[in-house]
């Protein structure tokens, strides 16, 4: 349901602003529907009219709702960031831009994943069909976790493959432990799987089956 008010002053724009003390939302939000100029009345004195508008407070849309979750986290926070929009495959990207925005990555991007999954949640209140994904991002910060991730994955790898033994990484979110799973699906010695109950669920990564017999063999050529 619309919020909306009629307001009347001397001028259009007395009577403008009226509407927008009183609804008191961001003026971006609303939209004149009703717009009536002031009549003067008879010699300027009797029978004239003042002008009169009706605003409507317009629905947020998806993204807007997200946005301004994250506007009213910043500002209570008291922190100057900018959120550079932008769209991909994957959803809307909200780049935040800003001084020391460490404290909002958090450890393993813990934080900034918080922040993504409750802007989330206030994107998509109430709807049923056509949810949108939101993406918050820092300075590049997912992409470049991604490398080390990948990275991570073929080093482990490696290690499991020359020592023989399983490694357990650290516990990961869901996309995270994706990450590691995409980047040793070809690896012909060794496999991955996801391990525990959420919050803590880990990547393991182990020889493939027939693995150990072959690193055992190559170990007896060794000695």
């Amino acid at each position: 349901m619309s919020l909306e008010v009629e307001k009347t002053g001397k001028t259009v724009d007395e009577a403008k602003q009226a509407a927008l003390s009183e609804l008191g939302v961001d003026p971006a939000l609303v939209e004149f529907v009703e717009v009536v100029e002031p009549t003067k009345g008879f010699l300027g004195l009797l029978g004239g009219k003042p002008a009169r508008v009706k605003a409507v407070v317009r629905e947020l849309s998806p993204i807007e709702k997200a946005e301004k979750f994250l506007s009213d986290i910043f500002k209570a926070m008291k922190l100057d960031i900018e959120i550079e929009k932008s769209e991909s495959e994957d959803g809307t990207i909200f780049n935040l831009i800003g001084d020391n925005l460490g404290i909002l990555i958090g450890k393993h991007g813990q934080t900034l994943d918080s922040l993504q999954y409750l802007s989330n949640l206030a994107a998509n209140r109430g709807l049923t069909d056509n949810k949108v994904r939101v993406i918050i991002d820092i300075e590049n910060y997912r992409s470049r976790r991604e490398d080390t991730l990948r990275r991570l994955a073929m080093r482990l790898a490696d290690k499991v493959r020359r020592t023989g033994e399983r490694i357990v990484l650290e516990p990961m979110n869901r996309h995270e432990r994706k990450i590691i799973h995409m980047a040793l699906q070809d690896n012909y010695r060794v496999s991955t799987y996801s391990s525990g109950d959420e919050p803590y669920r880990k990547v393991v990564i182990e020889l493939k089956r027939g693995g150990r017999r072959d690193y055992h063999e190559r170990k007896d050529r060794e000695d």
